[in-house]
């Protein structure tokens, strides 16, 4: 695949949604069928594999608002048969998933743990998944800032976030190596809901944030 100019893809994104009359697209399908026909129509700007990925962006949006505002065409999920609204994957086969998955992991604090498994069997994105990533998943661990109840640093998290899912093999996808924001609790006592709280609101905007509340040297 050629090099993808993506600023050139957000920008025709952006410009497509500028251009919707909420008199005519009055619904989600209605507004992602409108621009998906600008990218395919263009001649000018995007080349084929940038008008690919330009509409896989901008299913993934409409995956996501659909479950969000719960509106628009449900399906069939041909795996757990139950109705879903997202296209490219099923939010229950993800959840599932993750609930599979539960005993696997935990912070050694049953109110965080409760917590966590809470927002996961809420998750309707599978790049907007709460985890709790144990310290050992982390490598070049540096110091950043102190502020608030804890010390920030930023850290190398070796797998990577989930980011997709994958239909033929049923499960969620990581992403990789990727850069990631540390908040290193000072004592159990920190570890309150309204702190949490925050990290979750933070996750759900678009930002990684990392919890280890118990003692150790970084």
């Amino acid at each position: 695949m050629a090099n993808i100019r993506y600023e050139l893809i957000f920008s025709t994104l952006n410009k497509s949604k500028s251009l919707i009359d909420l008199n005519i697209h009055n619904n989600l399908e209605k507004k992602y069928e409108y621009i998906k026909q600008i990218i395919l129509n263009d001649e000018e700007i995007l080349t084929k594999d940038e008008k690919l990925e330009a509409i896989k962006l901008l299913s993934n949006t409409f995956d996501k608002d659909k479950i969000l505002y719960n509106e628009g065409t449900k399906r069939i999920c041909e795996n757990c048969q139950k109705e879903c609204l997202a296209i490219s994957y099923c939010e229950y086969c993800i959840r599932n998933y993750l609930k599979e998955n539960f005993s696997n992991w935990t912070s050694e604090n049953v109110g965080i743990d409760n917590l966590i498994r809470k927002c996961q069997m809420e998750s309707y994105v599978p790049n907007r998944i709460i985890e709790w990533i144990p310290y050992n998943s982390l490598q070049n661990t540096k110091y950043l800032t102190e502020g608030g109840y804890s010390k920030i640093y930023t850290a190398d998290w070796i797998d990577g976030e989930y980011f997709q899912w994958n239909n033929q093999e049923r499960k969620l996808k990581r992403f990789g190596k990727q850069e990631v924001i540390l908040k290193r609790l000072e004592n159990g006592e920190s570890t309150n809901r309204n702190w949490f709280d925050e990290g979750v609101y933070k996750s759900i905007g678009g930002f990684t944030v990392l919890v280890h509340s118990t003692p150790r040297k970084i």
